[in-house]
């Protein structure tokens, strides 16, 4: 295999493994819809259908978007996760606001989230790469 097949190939996979987590998410949510509405009601936002069918489309789409990067519009995708993403910190994991030791553990998640932003933001940057 050249080494620019090898490059692609490589692409292509870290695109599939960087995204797992948000497509699995969005395959188990339209499958489940239920438990992802619950989740948004559990959270307190408002309008839980809505807000889970916009989790669902943005994790699938996004992903979509990486995985394929047609015309290098990947980028869009990766910003819809990362703003997704961020999102989910304050809704989500917001550790301020427990106590030891559930306060560690929402700390340690949004650390999580925090460096799946950095590898969406370098997918962003590799989405018009021209090898």
């Amino acid at each position: 295999m050249t080494n620019s097949k090898s490059f692609l190939l490589t692409l292509c996979l870290s695109r599939v493994l960087l995204t797992f987590f948000f497509w699995m998410a969005g395959v188990f949510g339209v499958f489940n819809f239920g438990v992802i509405v619950q989740e948004m009601a559990t959270v307190g936002l408002p309008w839980p259908v809505l807000f889970a069918v916009a989790t669902i489309l943005c994790q699938l789409c996004g992903s979509a978007l990486i995985i394929f990067n047609s015309a290098g519009y990947g980028w869009i995708g990766s910003v819809m996760l990362i703003v997704f993403t961020l999102l989910t910190i304050p809704v989500g994991h917001p550790f301020w606001a427990f106590s030891e030791p559930e306060r560690t553990q929402e700390f340690h998640i949004a650390l999580e989230h925090i460096t799946v932003i950095g590898g969406l933001i370098m997918s962003a940057l590799l989405s018009g790469h021209k090898r």
